[in-house]
């Protein structure tokens, strides 16, 4: 019984089942609602849709749901029955033919069973937004053509404002039906449709990225752009603002994940460079391919990509910017045509044009530095770094030209197909990348210690020749600044150094001190009477007259030097020792400076015409006579003048000291007779003030005391009335409270007058027999009390509690009752 009722089938209003008979193979469809038993031959079985074939399984297994469409919804029904029409329900139906191999499209609503072998797939109505879209592409372009007219469309009611309808998309309502070609692609709007469900014959395409059929078209805002790549190469850029949709051999170009972007904002100060790429003529003007723009703010505030346009980038570059050029300050630029370098000077915000300038940077060898920038280490570090940069540079671009050429052409091919294949991907628009060789224009910055054009800073004083590569030469006197042109560099000089002056140790410069120069040197002579002199001397030189004589003599402290030297041995030959050591600095201010003439102010110094140097000053700062002898002898008589000078000088001094000390003693006594007559005065005058002070004092102090009586008994009279009033008040306090009591009292006086009336009357109410019995019962509860607490003692004293108690209260009442007690029980 079990069995066969395993073997019955039961399926309710909504369920169906397949069931194969192994002895035919036919397989049977019931439909519910119905009931039969099966016979042992009969199998269940399930269709399996991936490897579409019957599959034997258990009875509850094999029943299935009817396939349920609600309204809004399509089926995509595979392998349909030839007469189009479903089991019969509640009833086994043998297997029709069936159109293996195509689909309809069904919309709901709809409920039905399956025929052995047919997939059903429900999909909800595709419900569009004005943004959103749908891609459909014909599967079978007969049924296309047939069916076209059943599609569910739902026209949309409303056009947001602003929508470029521009994209060369057919508008649903424009399709002829009968052009539809097999795996042919249509682009369903939002703009034109609302609803849509497909005919049969055409089918959803999903996203490949989403796997959604909606798709998302790009909504673009003002300043903003998207761009379409199609399948043959060409692209479409689109302005906002816009609702874009892609035809549907287009796809949208992303970067970083989005597909739309910004336009780019320029100024005065930037600019794009973009090469043509394909012909175009705008505002009367042609445009070749090959020809290169730089676009600025002053032309085009706002641009717009176009697809004739393709961006040069230097590296990562899209936007190129000024830079800021201080006053004082310059920037090296190469014309890429010419190869010449100019400078450029500020104060400006330079741009330049990548088409033919770039800037540049100036390496300077260690040795230029150190002569030009004394000192500066760091300058020195940072052009070193710039030389192994600059040559590593030179290094790899040698290797990728290398590279390139070892390279066959197969290798090449294979390159370019891979770049075109994934061009789309990671940018925005066409470019150009090119090797960043020369040094790309920098953000705006004020920081220009290293980036500018070598700056020479001439100081107050000095001066600095300046020459180039073609021969020019020029001057440059301080205070000044000046900017090297590229080829320009500055003229070294080498100065002797030392005391006196040598060529041992030269001391090399490109600074000129023009003015308020200083050099020292030591000068050895011999006098009229073959005397050896050593000179020091301290030459204030200045360079006056034309600046580009200045630096015809290449060592000019050398040239100094030795002439005066000469200058001065010679005229040293017409002194004998005595006299120069007495007047060697005079002699010697008159031979190279020249004698002061009436006049005039000062001496004419000493011109140099082959340089313009002028030696104005000189100071002697030292005569030292070689013989040791002879100087100790010129010493000695010297200190013997001297001597004698200052004996006259003493004996003048001491006369005019006694003359000036007595006329000093009576002005003395004179101002102390003065003084004292003052004194006296004073002192009158001071005690005729004191009296008046001390009386002002006591006037002073006599009202002070008078107002502090006056104060303490005004003080006195209120606490006398604050006294008065706090008895009074304390006074009725303590008579209101003796009232109080006396209330009191009458009160308590008749609640105890209350009580003893009740007592006595509870007391005549009480028979003198019950108080005899309470009072007998009262006893003897307290003698046993009393017993059970004297247990303790009546076992020390041997004694019964009895006796011991009754001893207690002997003479009292008790005593009576215990005795009484402690008969009857001894009885």
């Amino acid at each position: 019984m079990a069995e066969n009722r395993e073997r019955d089938l039961v399926l309710a209003p909504n369920e169906f089942a397949f069931i194969s008979d192994q002895t035919k193979g036919n397989v049977i469809t019931y439909v519910g609602p119905y009931k039969t038993s099966m016979a042992n031959t009969d199998k269940p079985v399930y269709f399996n849709k991936k490897s579409k074939m019957f599959e034997i399984c258990d009875l509850e297994k094999s029943i299935q749901t009817f396939i349920a469409c609600p309204e809004g919804w399509y089926i995509i029904l595979k392998n349909p029955s030839n007469d189009g029409k479903p089991p019969q329900i509640g009833t086994s139906n043998q297997l029709l033919s069936l159109n293996i191999g195509r689909k309809v499209n069904l919309p709901g609503p709809a409920f039905f069973a399956l025929w052995p072998g047919q997939m059903a797939e429900v999909i909800e109505g595709h419900f569009l937004r004005s943004n959103e879209y749908l891609m459909v592409r014909v599967y079978e372009e007969q049924q296309a053509r047939e069916n076209w007219a059943n599609a569910v469309i739902t026209p949309q009611l409303t056009n947001p404002e602003g929508i470029d309808d521009n994209n060369n998309n057919l508008d649903i309502d424009t399709i002829d039906a009968s052009k539809l070609t097999m795996g042919q692609l249509l682009i369903i709007k939002g703009t034109d449709v609302s609803f849509y469900i497909p005919p049969t014959g055409i089918e959803v395409v999903k996203d490949e990225k989403s796997l959604e059929y909606i798709r998302k078209a790009v909504t673009l805002e003002r300043l903003e752009y998207c761009i379409l790549l199609d399948e043959d190469g060409n692209k479409r850029y689109i302005q906002g603002p816009a609702v874009v949709f892609p035809n549907p051999t287009e796809k949208f170009v992303e970067k970083n994940g989005t597909r739309k972007f910004k336009a780019i904002e320029l100024n005065e100060n930037s600019g794009i460079y973009v090469k043509i790429i394909a012909p175009y003529e705008e505002n009367g003007k042609q445009y070749k391919v090959g020809d290169e723009l730089f676009i600025t703010g002053k032309e085009q505030m706002i641009y717009f990509p176009r697809p004739e346009h393709a961006l040069i980038k230097y590296g990562e570059q899209d936007i190129y910017y000024a830079v800021a050029i201080p006053p004082g300050e310059g920037r090296y630029y190469l014309n890429r045509n010419s190869g010449k370098i100019a400078l450029k000077q500020g104060p400006c915000m330079f741009l330049p044009d990548p088409r033919e300038e770039v800037i540049v940077r100036r390496v300077l060898s260690p040795k230029q530095v150190r002569l030009w920038f004394p000192g500066n280490e760091e300058a020195v570090q940072y052009n070193m770094k710039l030389q192994e940069i600059s040559e590593r540079q030179q290094e790899t671009r040698s290797k990728e030209e290398s590279l390139k050429l070892s390279q066959s052409p197969a290798i090449l091919d294979v390159n370019l197909k891979e770049n075109d294949e994934n061009a789309f991907e990671g940018i925005v628009g066409s470019s150009f990348s090119r090797s960043t060789s020369f040094t790309k224009p920098r953000t705006i910055t004020l920081n220009n210690k290293y980036e500018g054009a070598v700056t020479i800073d001439v100081w107050t004083g000095y001066a600095v020749l300046v020459t180039s590569k073609t021969g020019e030469r020029k001057v440059v006197v301080g205070p000044a600044t000046y900017l090297l042109e590229y080829d320009e560099v500055l003229q070294p000089i080498e100065l002797s150094t030392g005391t006196p002056k040598t060529d041992e140790k030269l001391l090399n410069t490109v600074y000129l001190r023009a003015l308020n120069n200083k050099v020292s040197d030591i000068v050895s002579a011999e006098t009229k009477d073959f005397c050896n002199v050593d000179i020091k001397m301290s030459y204030r030189v200045n360079f006056s007259g034309e600046p580009e004589k200045w630096f015809n003599v290449e060592n000019y402290v050398k040239f100094l030097t030795d002439h005066l030297r000469s200058v001065v041995r010679n005229a040293m030959k017409q002194f004998n020792v005595s006299e120069f050591y007495a007047n060697g600095i005079s002699i010697m201010r008159d031979i190279i400076l020249g004698s002061k003439k009436e006049g005039e102010n000062g001496r004419p110094g000493w011109l140099f015409p082959e340089n313009g140097m002028h030696v104005y000053e000189v100071e002697v700062l030292d005569i030292e006579i070689q013989d040791q002898d002879i100087e100790d002898m010129l010493f000695e008589a010297k200190h013997e003048e001297i001597r004698k000078n200052l004996d006259l000088t003493s004996k003048e001094k001491e006369l005019v000291y006694t003359v000036k000390s007595e006329q000093i003693s009576r002005e003395i006594s004179e101002t102390k007779s003065l003084t004292k007559k003052y004194g006296i005065e004073l002192e009158k005058s001071e005690q005729e003030k004191q009296l008046e002070l001390n009386l002002s004092k006591l006037n002073a102090e006599l009202k002070v005391q008078q107002e502090q009586l006056a104060k303490v008994l005004d003080e006195q009279s209120r606490q006398l009335e604050i006294n008065r009033l706090k008895l009074s008040k304390d006074k009725e306090t303590q008579e209101l409270q003796l009232l109080i009591s006396e209330k009191l009292m009458e009160q308590r006086l008749r609640e105890l007058q209350a009580q003893v009336d009740a007592v006595v009357n509870k007391a005549e109410a009480i028979s003198p027999d019950l108080i005899a019995a309470l009072q007998a019962f009262g006893d003897k509860a307290l003698a046993e009390k009393m017993a059970e607490t004297m247990a303790p003692l009546s076992i020390i004293g041997g004694k019964s509690i009895v006796e011991v108690f009754a001893n207690l209260l002997q003479g009292t009442q008790l005593e009576k009752v215990l005795r009484l007690n402690a008969a009857e029980k001894a009885e």
